[in-house]
């Protein structure tokens, strides 16, 4: 009987559910239990009904499923540069952090193009998702508000934004900050210099942490802040700004890992050690930093832990709409490794005499 269905059917056609469970020999409803590994369904009848899946190449409809289940299981994943591997690693915890064995996720990026991001966001809303992720984007608030009205919303990386139903995860910035001028300052460096991020809110806590810190640390005066931004370029053309400079720091703060290998190539090409002559210190503590060759001290944010928990409060977002909202603000942590060391002993012997 399951040989000739199976040859029946004419090729190019679909499979239905009605195919599978004429196939097995059981009722469509039970073919829908065994596809939603509901129990309650005998070992033999689960048998029959997963050969005929097999046979007829089933694949349930995801139309069908949603329109039954009011939830498509898709979400949608605004990511700002996917030139960046810190996003990467995020994605990662945001794909372990998923519950739904069945979850999709369509992901886009504009590289930081406001109005395309918007565009691509819409898109998305029109994509019938269950809810949005979105890892450090460039939307406006209007346009996060009206996103928010449609679909249940979670932002990474961004602390600025707070929305009644918003939930948030993010790092502690500023804090980071402070972690990268103190092991600076306890390696016995004064003149400490900053390559900043860029005009972004995650680049101006950051900025605004290594001021704190150099204040606190006595070392005002001491205190220079070099535009730059969060690409490899961008690090490579402050560092040769540094270069260019009267009289050079014994140490930089770059406001991001990517930054620092820029800053860190455009350096030893120029003949400048790293960190004999100048240490260098990153930030995201990216898997990348790590490798032998690289090597950089870095203030590493807990990226995976940010992913996973934005899975999990989108869940529950798309479960419970009204709930109230989270703000979790995650602690980073210094990974000291061979591109800080203690500055040259002239250079620390000029600094001190001011």
């Amino acid at each position: 009987m399951g040989a000739r269905l199976v040859s029946q059917r004419r090729v190019g056609i679909r499979a239905t559910i009605h195919d599978v469970a004429a196939q097995a020999g059981v009722s469509k409803s039970l073919v829908s239990l065994v596809l939603r590994d509901q129990p309650y369904v005998s070992a033999e009848k689960r048998e029959a009904v997963l050969r005929a899946v097999d046979e007829l190449s089933y694949r349930p409809n995801s139309v069908a499923r949603s329109l039954a289940s009011r939830h498509t299981h898709t979400i949608g994943v605004l990511v700002l540069d996917l030139h960046n591997p810190v996003f990467v690693e995020i994605l990662d915890g945001l794909h372990s952090g998923a519950d739904d064995p069945h979850l999709t996720t369509l992901l886009v990026s504009a590289g930081g193009d406001s109005e395309r991001e918007r565009r691509l966001v819409l898109s998305l809303l029109d994509l019938q998702v269950d809810g949005l992720v979105l890892v450090g984007h460039r939307l406006t608030t209007e346009t996060v508000t009206q996103v928010m009205a449609e679909k249940p919303v979670v932002v990474v990386t961004r602390r600025d934004v707070r929305r009644r139903g918003l939930d948030t995860v993010c790092n502690d910035d500023r804090a980071g900050a402070g972690l990268a001028v103190a092991h600076l300052v306890e390696l016995g460096h004064r003149n400490i210099w900053h390559l900043d991020g860029g005009r972004s809110a995650v680049a101006q806590d950051r900025r605004l942490g290594y001021q704190d810190a150099m204040q606190t640390h006595g070392l005002g005066a001491h205190t220079t802040v070099v535009g730059a931004g969060f690409s490899d370029d961008a690090g490579w053309q402050a560092a040769g700004a540094v270069l260019d400079a009267g009289e050079r720091p014994t140490a930089l703060f770059v406001a991001n890992d990517f930054s620092a290998l820029g800053a860190v190539a455009r350096l030893e090409q120029a003949g400048v050690r790293v960190p004999a002559d100048i240490s260098v210190v990153g930030y995201d503590g990216m898997a990348l930093a790590a490798m032998r060759r690289i090597d950089l001290t870095t203030v590493a944010q807990p990226l995976h832990a940010m992913g996973l928990l934005a899975a999990r409060m989108l869940s529950a977002r798309i479960q419970d709409p009204t709930r109230r909202a989270r703000n979790t603000v995650l602690r980073p942590a210094l990974i000291a490794r061979s591109s800080s060391a203690g500055p040259p002993a002239t250079a620390d012997a000029r600094s001190r005499e001011r």
